[in-house]
Order: structure tokens, then C-alpha cells, then sequence
């Protein structure tokens, strides 16, 4: 055990019924993969340190990689409804509203997002999985883009979607902080020039 691993829970006869047995050895999982990485750490360690018989292990993950599939299930919702994002006949404030709450959400767990990014390199189950998290990031900016503009551009839309995309996904695989990584100002303001030339209407001062 290193200087800054928490003991672990005394082991208990917990049996496949245990209240909260499962989240406990995700728990666990996530303490012990991001210390030592995935194929470093055993299922006997992580049984340990959630206090509960190694079997119960095998009860609820059938193989050790299930275990990497169940976190990538406890990463922040990302479904934003277009309506808290969307900002009429403006589409760069939509977009950044909405790059902004993804954000947010990740930042949420940010240990369990930078541990399953760093897993991704060497376990086709989680890149798999990070794949259809990113199709649903693809998909949502596709929605808010459709939601402002006021015309059919079905193509660039999936162009433009994918390439945003993109450059989100590679910000949340960094794991750094929002503040800590390049503005977006830029990238969303091509887009939404390039989708909607449309004269933005600016108030007269008073």
C-alpha cells in the first residue's frame, strides 16, 4: 500500500444481496486503477479495500474488464436538452452553452474521467464505449445547430457537428480543466459564421 492509499474496509461476509456491495467495490476500482492502473491491480486488492469477499467480485463483474464498462456507466449524464442551451438566431451562444455544460458535467468526476481516457489506449471495451459517448456529443450539437438555424444545410451540419465534436472530445480527453485548456471561441465562431452568415443584430446603447 502507498503513503497515500486509504486503508481498506474491514472485509465482511456480505453476501450478492448487500446493500450497496456494487458501489462499494466501484469505489474501490476507481481509488485503485487510477493509483496503479487497470492491469496492475488485482481483483483480490480491490476486493480488500471494499471490505467484501472476492467472490462477490465475480457475483456482480463477471470478468475484471465489466468492472472498466460499469464506470464508464457512472461518467455524468451527457444528454442537455436544447432548450436550456439554445439561444435564438444565435448560434456561437448555443454552442458554447452547450460545450460549456458538457464541461460541466465531466468535471463532476474528473478522477473517473481522466482514469478511463488513460484505460482507453490499451482496452478496446472502453474506447467502444467512449465511442458512443462521442456520437452522442455529435449528435447534440447536430440538434442545437438544427434548433437556431432557420434553413436545411443537412450536410454541413454533419460536417460541422463531427468537427466540433472532435475538438470537445479532445479537451475532456486531456482531463484538464475547463480553464486550464484553449478557449473554443475561436473553432465555435467559424463554425457558426461558416453555417449562419447571417448579421448578428447587436442592441443600440441606450
Amino acid at each position: 500500500m502507498t503513503a497515500g492509499s486509504r486503508p481498506p474496509a474491514r472485509a465482511t461476509n456480505a453476501g450478492a444481496g448487500s446493500t450497496g456491495a456494487r458501489e462499494r467495490i466501484l469505489d474501490a476500482a476507481v481509488r485503485l486503477f487510477a493509483e496503479s492502473g487497470f492491469d496492475a491491480t488485482p481483483t483480490s486488492r480491490i476486493a480488500e479495500h471494499a471490505g467484501v469477499p472476492k467472490g462477490l467480485i465475480h457475483y456482480y463483474f463477471r470478468r475484471k474488464e465489466d468492472l472498466l464498462v460499469a464506470l464508464v456507466e457512472r461518467l455524468p449524464e451527457q444528454s442537455v436538452p436544447c432548450e436550456e442551451v439554445v439561444v435564438r438566431d444565435d448560434l456561437a451562444a448555443s454552442l458554447r452553452g452547450l460545450v460549456a455544460e458538457l464541461d460541466r458535467r465531466l468535471q463532476l468526476s474528473p478522477v473517473l474521467t481522466h482514469l478511463l481516457w488513460r484505460e482507453a489506449e490499451t482496452h478496446e471495451v472502453i474506447r467502444g464505449a467512449l465511442r458512443r459517448r462521442f456520437q452522442l456529443v455529435v449528435d447534440q450539437i447536430r440538434r442545437v445547430i438544427e434548433a437556431v438555424l432557420p434553413y436545411d444545410r443537412s450536410g454541413d451540419i454533419d460536417t460541422a457537428a463531427l468537427l466540433l465534436a472532435r475538438v470537445v472530445d479532445h479537451g475532456h480527453s486531456t482531463a484538464r480543466p475547463p480553464e486550464a485548456r484553449s478557449p473554443l471561441d475561436g473553432e465555435i465562431g467559424l463554425i457558426a459564421r461558416a453555417l449562419d452568415p447571417r448579421p448578428r443584430r447587436h442592441p443600440r446603447p441606450g
